[in-house]
């Protein structure tokens, strides 16, 4: 079943700056990271993540850098210090959010 489009750009945001959490990464790699951590339910394409990304970086929740280390220039995204806060206020809003809809989904009939 396909996901909403609207419930799933809602989240990104979060999403990647958890990702950064882990390791910095280039856009492919997180790209990756998400359909393969979501079992394919995220299939980003670069046209959605890129803007993403540069409005991060805009926040200052992100910065990047280029590296060739394994001889290909790729440009790398590292979390700030306020992409850490920022990645903790989104998870808790996710959460609050997570425990709102579950307690509206799991009403009885004659509740």
């Amino acid at each position: 079943m396909a996901i909403d489009r609207n419930l799933v750009q809602g989240s990104m945001a979060m999403m990647i700056l958890r990702l950064l959490e882990t390791k910095d990464m280039y856009g492919y790699e997180m790209i990756e990271a998400l359909r393969e951590r979501s079992n394919n339910v995220f299939e980003l394409k670069a046209g959605t993540l890129y803007p993403l990304l540069h409005s991060l970086e805009s926040r200052g929740d992100v910065v990047s850098y280029e590296d060739n280390t394994s001889g290909k220039t790729r440009k790398y995204y590292q979390l700030t210090p306020a992409g850490k806060k920022h990645a903790e206020e989104k998870k808790k809003e996710w959460q609050e959010y997570q425990t709102a809809v579950s307690g509206v989904l799991s009403l009885q009939r004659g509740c």
